[in-house]
């Protein structure tokens, strides 16, 4: 089983599916303290630590645990997107090259980063890369889609897999540990729930979710469920439909569930228990602290389960503890 420290670690869904891989959690680290009050309420076993990495005693912890992994998702907002027009923040982009100095003091066999593909514009990306290799590490750079191992969520992300024994790892060797399951943004939603529903043509609606629903029920017909999509940089006319992949959950509210009661369309925002499906969490996986606002924050920061448990089981392999590839 391979042991695994948590950077970045937020509510573990990364740590989820590595625990689902065969991994086990022996701290989890992350500034805020409702990512490691959750972290802690699932993974009990492991020691929490609440602050920015730059303030703890890595040497100290360096010399308690020794892990087989050291697992890392540094503060993306300041690469995504989804931040719009607003500047980055260099000191954001930094806590990446921040993992450098708990690579040299736990010495893993493996690290694992996890950030959003635009990092790789970043203009340290490379000196990342090249610092991790030079302390002996062979790195595979590759870029992956959650929804090729299992998610019901299309969260596209890079993941620098690094072996000090000099390991390469492909997407396709990773998804050899997949089962081949393909899901959607049908299989995120709560079809029994009670969730407050209003009418979609409410007095107050804003102009622009009226345009959005309106586009989707010209190309669907009346009577067929969508989803409507807010924020972010979106190319699909603002709405999606259930039968594809839920697009990529951030930490703020972005996805309205229309319905329909008889010929009268209806609108919800989807929940966090929905978004926490949408992430991989599966029925093991619990959010049982903080307000709406934080946990679907929460579920926006996390990594998604599906692929970490294919990672984790392709360490495991090649750890030869007995779990065979698929």
């Amino acid at each position: 089983m391979a042991t695994f420290v948590d950077l970045f670690c937020g509510g573990g869904f990364g740590a989820r599916g590595a625990v689902r891989g065969g991994g086990r959690p022996l701290v989890g680290l992350d500034a805020w303290h409702m990512a490691t009050k959750t972290y802690k309420a699932n993974f009990p076993c492991a020691e929490v630590v609440t602050d920015y990495i730059e303030n703890v005693d890595i040497k100290g912890l360096g010399q308690t645990y020794r892990p087989d992994v050291l697992l890392t998702s540094p503060e993306c907002t300041s690469h995504s997107i989804a931040r719009g027009a607003k500047p980055g923040s260099e000191r954001s982009r930094e806590t990446a090259i921040g993992i450098v100095p708990w690579v040299e003091a736990m010495e893993p066999r493996w690290l694992i980063v996890e950030n959003v593909n635009r990092m790789k514009k970043w203009d340290r990306h490379n000196e990342l890369v090249e610092t991790i290799e030079n302390l002996g590490y062979q790195v595979s750079d590759l870029h992956l889609n959650s929804a090729d191992f299992g998610s019901a969520q299309a969260r596209k992300r890079m993941f620098l897999i690094c072996d000090r024994e000099g390991t390469v790892v492909t997407k396709g060797q990773l998804l050899a540990f997949s089962d081949g399951t393909r899901m959607c943004a049908r299989d995120t939603i709560d079809w029994g729930s009670s969730y407050r529903s209003t009418k979609l043509y409410s007095p107050g609606r804003a102009k622009a979710t009226i345009e959005r629903a309106e586009r989707a029920i010209a190309h669907l017909g009346r009577g067929v469920p969508f989803i409507i999509v807010y924020y972010g940089s979106d190319y699909g006319g603002g709405w999606q439909t259930l039968d594809v992949p839920l697009r990529t959950v951030t930490t703020i509210d972005r996805f309205g569930l229309v319905t329909w009661n008889g010929n009268e369309p209806y609108l919800r925002m989807l929940q966090p228990s929905e978004l926490l499906r949408a992430m991989g969490g599966g029925n093991e996986h619990k959010l049982p602290y903080g307000s709406r606002r934080e946990k679907v924050k929460l579920c926006g920061n996390g990594v998604c389960s599906d692929v970490m448990t294919a990672i984790f089981q392709w360490i495991n392999f090649n750890k030869n503890i007995g779990i065979p590839a698929t």
